[in-house]
């Protein structure tokens, strides 16, 4: 994937998951760690929440992989571009 298109996707996912954010009260860095750590575990018997926090996860992962893509490729142009060119 370019990184332009890196870039389109992840804002795409960030809309995405800002009306998580919204509606929950909590940015998705905190709600994923809060998840992976088990604090959340009492709503999972709200189906609602069980589902809104499915797709939330699902949403968050997919945009560390794609920010994770976008760093490397970062990364790689500039190696690739001659020090002189940089300046």
């Amino acid at each position: 994937m370019e990184i332009h298109e890196l870039v389109i996707e992840m804002k795409l996912l960030e809309r995405r998951f800002t009306l998580y954010e919204e509606k929950y009260g909590i940015l998705s860095e905190d709600f994923y760690a809060a998840l992976l750590s088990g604090q959340l575990t009492r709503y999972d018997e709200y189906d609602e929440t069980r589902n809104d926090f499915s797709r939330w996860k699902g949403i968050y992962e997919t945009w560390q992989r794609r920010k994770h893509a976008y760093a490397e490729q970062l990364k790689h142009q500039a190696q690739s571009t001659p020090a002189h060119s940089r300046d």
